[in-house]
């Protein structure tokens, strides 16, 4: 069992590092030329969470809040995001543009159509609903970890 998880969690890991990565160099369009991989994980964690502080967004990515000022910085130049006052005066939310909103989706569907189109053929029906009942366990499991 123990050489079976290990298996698990390296594939899984491969599939996130390297597969984001192989996912969007095969995939043509110019806002995978324009945005860099940090500043689209940025718009869907907005998209995800709604209104969030700089510093919860660094802590999603995992990075320095400096990094996040960084990305964020562009991404309001783009007009893909802006920021207000939050119930405290003091905190700032950034929350995505409509234009943000609209490019989120267009990348949405240009990864759903690439996996689709590599998987068709080669993973069945029956092996996606496992994928799933799998996954939506172990995000079940992940939020009661949170708490």
């Amino acid at each position: 069992m123990k050489a079976l998880m290990r298996e698990a969690v390296q594939l899984f890991e491969e599939v996130m590092f390297h597969g984001t990565e192989h996912v969007i160099e095969a995939m043509e369009g110019d806002v995978w030329r324009e945005y860099s991989r940090e500043q689209l994980q940025l718009l869907k964690l907005l998209d995800q969470f709604g209104p969030t502080p700089a510093g919860q967004l660094a802590q999603k990515q995992g990075v320095h809040k400096s990094a996040v000022s960084n990305r964020l910085k562009k991404l309001v130049e783009k007009g893909l995001v802006t920021s207000r006052r939050g119930q405290d005066q003091r905190e700032r939310l950034i929350e995505l543009t409509p234009e943000g909103t609209r490019l989120v989706e267009e990348v949405d569907g240009a990864v759903y159509r690439y996996v689709e189109s590599l998987i068709d053929g080669e993973v069945d029906e029956i092996e996606i609903e496992q994928f799933v009942r799998t996954f939506r366990k172990i995000k079940q499991l992940l939020r009661i970890g949170e708490e």
